[in-house]
């Protein structure tokens, strides 16, 4: 198993940035990607962004590409996201997700709260 913990999360205004960070501990020589997960009230949780733990390749929603970045320190066991131009539709609790099998997300963090006002 592996044992995630995001942080970073935060309140900032139409337009500003925040980066997410989220580190890993336990089985880390098992990932196989990680992601970046957001839940807004009332909504489901969707996926935000990707990343292959080995060779670095990112994969985005549509509607943050251009705008997130997701990146990994493989040496550090961290995963981090870069938002900018956050809009209010942006305002979610953010998860992080991690892959063993490279299927499905077996392990995920308790999440951070990102608010975006207008």
């Amino acid at each position: 198993q592996v044992q995630l913990v995001e942080s970073g999360g935060g309140l900032v205004q139409a337009g500003g940035s925040l980066r997410l960070s989220c580190v890993a501990s336990g089985r880390t020589f098992s990932l196989s990607r990680m992601g970046w997960f957001r839940q807004a009230p009332g909504k489901e949780r969707e996926f935000v962004a990707g990343v292959y733990w080995t060779n670095g390749n990112t994969y985005y929603t549509d509607s943050v590409k251009g705008r997130f970045t997701i990146s990994r320190d493989n040496a550090k066991d961290t995963m981090y996201l870069q938002m900018n131009s956050l809009k209010p539709e942006d305002t979610a609790v953010y998860y992080c997700a991690c892959s063993r099998s490279g299927t499905k997300y077996d392990d995920w963090g308790q999440g951070t709260q990102v608010t975006v006002s207008s």
